[in-house]
């Protein structure tokens, strides 16, 4: 383990000045990943779907008690959504106003970790062409240039960060991609329950105010 840290930390040291907001980056990028993957396995695993089954066949059929039931205490953005239209009602407009709140909360943090993604294979060949530069300027001062292999020796470690910074957009690409399609059925999910407020919650409050 203590040779495993060395290593990192000479590869670190080559890499030059770059590898600091890389190595943020990459730490940034795993606490996004790690909060998104628990988000996304509580609103739509098993358990949650089953619950948002049998949301819908409620509000579908205008069972109120059954709804209410099902609300209380259900933090997830279906749960919030379905408590607003239970109690502030199914216009257009409550529903409207719903899904854009929960659709932020959907989508949180997909732009930072998409600027990630672009940000860190910049930031890689940033550091590879200063060290290029560097390399060249040694090789340009004839007084101090004794070895000409350290030259190819300088322009490998700035390769590092080029390769260090893909790393970290691909590592983030993946998770991205993938919270992405969950914000996708959420959304289908969140439309198909308004749809179904709409139909049997109304049919409902009629009868009740007849």
């Amino acid at each position: 383990m203590a040779e495993l840290f060395n290593e990192l930390g000479a590869l670190f040291s080559r890499g030059g000045y770059v590898m600091y907001p890389l190595v943020l980056l990459s730490i940034a990028s795993v606490t996004l990943v790690i909060e998104r993957t628990v988000f996304w396995v509580s609103v739509n695993g098993r358990a949650s779907l089953r619950r948002i089954a049998r949301l819908n066949r409620a509000l579908r059929d205008g069972n109120r008690d059954t709804v209410a039931e099902l609300i209380e205490g259900d933090t997830t953005p279906y749960g919030r959504l379905a408590r607003r239209l239970f109690f502030e009602g199914v216009t257009d407009a409550v529903a409207a106003e719903a899904v854009e709140d929960e659709r932020g909360r959907l989508d949180r943090y997909m732009v930072s970790l998409s600027t990630i993604i672009t940000a860190a294979p910049l930031l890689g060949i940033l550091g590879t062409v200063l060290g290029i530069i560097q390399s060249f300027e040694l090789l340009g001062s004839k007084s101090t240039l004794t070895d000409p292999t350290a030259v190819a020796g300088g322009i490998a470690a700035a390769l590092l960060t080029t390769a260090f910074g893909l790393v970290v957009a691909l590592v983030t690409l993946f998770p991205y991609m993938a919270f992405r399609g969950q914000v996708g059925h959420a959304l289908g999910r969140i439309e198909a329950m308004v749809a179904a407020a709409q139909e049997g919650m109304a049919a409902s409050n009629e009868e009740s105010s007849q």
